[in-house]
C-alpha cells in the first residue's frame, strides 16, 4: 500500500494506562503528524453522560437519553501552545483535566462498549484520517478504524505496572489516588475492553507488539522511531 505524499496512518492500540497517549503524542510531534486521542473522545462522552445524570445509582446507563444526545456531543482537539500537545474540548469547553478523573475512568468502559457510541466516534475518527499523516491511539484503531494502517503497534504492560503509572500521574496532578482502587479499575477495564461485543480490544494480525513494562520513555521513543523508519523503507 502506497503512502499518500509519503505520509502514513499510524495506529496504536493497547490496554488502558499503558502510556499509549503519551507515546502517540510524542511520536506525532516528532513526525509533524496530527495526533488523535480516541480514548479522550470516549471519556468526553462519559463526562457528558455523568454531567447530564445519565448514570443510575447502580451505574446502569440511560442509553435512550444518551443516544438521543449523541448528535449534540461535539468533541474537538486544539493545540495547547504551552504544552505543545492537543487539549480535548467538549462542546467548546476544555475538559482535558476533567476527563482524566477517577470518576470518568470508572465509568468509561461501559460507555465505550455501547455500539451506537462506537459507531458515531469511529465515523469521526475515519474522517480525521482521510488525509494521512495521523497518529491515532485507542482500543480498535488497527482492527476497526484503520484496518489498512501502514504501521500498527499493540502496547501492553502488566496490570500492576499500569496501575502504578496511573497512581503516579494522578498524584503528580494533585488528585486523590488509591493504588488498590486503581489496580481494580485497570483489571475491570481490561476485562470489559477485551470481552465487549462491539470492537473488542485485540491485537491486529499485522501489529508489532511493544511490552513496555520495563522500558523507559527514551527507549520507547527509540523503538518507535526505528519501526517507523523500517516501515517507510518498506513502502519506498
Amino acid at each position: 500500500m502506497e503512502a499518500k505524499n509519503n505520509r502514513i496512518v499510524i495506529a496504536i492500540d493497547g490496554f488502558s494506562s499503558c502510556g499509549k497517549s503519551t507515546m502517540a503524542k510524542d511520536l506525532a510531534k516528532d513526525l509533524g503528524y496530527i495526533y488523535v486521542d480516541t480514548g479522550a473522545m470516549y471519556r468526553s462522552v462519559t463526562l457528558y453522560a455523568l454531567r447530564h445524570g445519565m448514570f443510575a445509582a447502580d451505574n446502569t446507563i440511560d442509553t435512550e437519553a444518551l443516544q438521543k444526545a449523541m448528535p449534540e456531543i461535539n468533541i474537538s482537539f486544539r493545540l495547547n501552545t504551552g504544552t505543545g500537545r492537543p487539549d480535548t474540548f467538549l462542546n467548546g469547553e476544555c475538559v482535558e483535566k476533567e476527563i482524566r478523573s477517577m470518576e470518568v475512568s470508572s465509568h468509561v468502559s461501559p460507555i465505550a462498549a455501547l455500539p451506537f457510541v462506537r459507531q458515531a466516534l469511529v465515523r469521526q475518527q475515519q474522517e480525521m484520517g482521510k488525509e494521512k499523516g495521523i497518529v491515532m491511539d485507542g482500543r480498535d484503531i488497527g482492527t476497526v478504524v484503520f484496518p489498512d494502517a501502514e504501521l500498527k503497534i499493540f502496547v501492553t504492560a502488566s496490570a500492576e505496572v499500569r496501575a502504578q503509572r496511573r497512581y503516579d500521574e494522578l498524584k503528580q496532578k494533585g488528585m486523590a489516588a488509591d493504588f488498590n482502587e486503581i489496580l481494580k479499575n485497570v483489571e475491570e477495564r481490561d476485562y470489559i475492553d477485551t470481552h465487549r461485543e462491539t470492537s473488542p480490544l485485540k491485537q491486529a494480525d499485522d501489529a508489532l507488539v511493544l511490552d513496555n513494562s520495563n522500558m523507559t520513555i527514551p527507549e520507547q521513543k527509540e523503538w518507535l522511531k526505528q519501526k517507523f523508519e523500517e516501515t517507510m523503507e518498506k513502502l519506498g
